[in-house]
């Protein structure tokens, strides 16, 4: 039979023991996070720690779908930066707006037989006048340089300018718009002479060969040595003074 003070201290090394033994179990195993899984302790996450960095194994390769996404994001971000960040270059083909306006003055060109329609006109009032209306038929402006050269049927040389009636600045003559010069045809008192009938115009411009036929009344016109016009003007009745 055993003494009882033996028993009593290996009792109290028993349950120490097993109170240790309990911490230890307590330590390596973390609280219930709600699912019912116990989450590891330090203790076997350092374990994989340790048994990791002693046994380095080979680098893992790069992941194919962030590397795709990373190289399309680069590329797709420089080229649509450099496509539509304010680029100068005009897509083929296209024009600026600019050179297709009609009106633009760095497209006008000279106002020609080409690109106009001329007509002659009678005037009730003054007597013995006559008005040259010329139009632009073409598709840009153009420019009315001086006067008109005038050329009658019959006629030895072209009339001279009235230099009075020099606007201030060149006649110029969008699509569509018409411009005027007026051509005082006799003296009317018989100071110009015996004159005669012509039948026939034709109208030119200036640094230009080619003349436009303008139609008179029917019985023509009576010019003397009178006959005289003016510079092209933007209105008939300047054009008529």
């Amino acid at each position: 039979m055993r003494s009882p003070g033996l028993s009593r201290p290996r009792t109290r090394l028993f349950a120490a023991a097993t109170l240790a033994l309990a911490a230890l179990s307590l330590t390596a195993c973390g609280p219930d996070n709600g699912s019912g899984v116990r989450s590891e302790g330090s203790a076997a996450a350092n374990a994989t720690a340790s048994a990791t960095a002693a046994s380095p194994g080979p680098a893992p390769e790069p992941n194919a779908s962030n590397s795709s996404g990373s190289a399309s994001g680069s590329s797709s971000g420089s080229h649509s930066g450099s496509s539509t960040g304010g680029g100068s270059t005009a897509p083929s083909g296209k024009r600026h707006p600019a050179a297709s306006d009609p009106y633009d003055p760095a497209h006008r060109v000279p106002c020609t037989a080409a690109n106009t329609k001329v007509t002659a006109t009678l005037a009730p009032r003054p007597l013995n006048h006559l008005l040259l209306t010329v139009t632009n038929t073409g598709s840009t402006m153009c420019d009315l340089k001086d006067y008109p050269i005038v050329q009658f049927e019959g006629a030895q040389s072209v009339p001279p300018v009235l230099e009075d009636s020099k606007p201030q600045a060149a006649t110029s003559l969008k699509p569509g718009a018409q411009g005027y010069a007026g051509v005082i045809l006799s003296a009317g008192d018989g100071s110009g002479g015996e004159g005669y009938t012509a039948r026939h115009l034709k109208v030119g411009f200036q640094d230009s060969d080619k003349m436009a036929d303008a139609a008179l009344q029917a019985g023509g016109v009576h010019i003397d040595n009178a006959l005289r016009v003016t510079y092209w003007l933007t209105r008939a009745a300047d054009a008529l003074q």
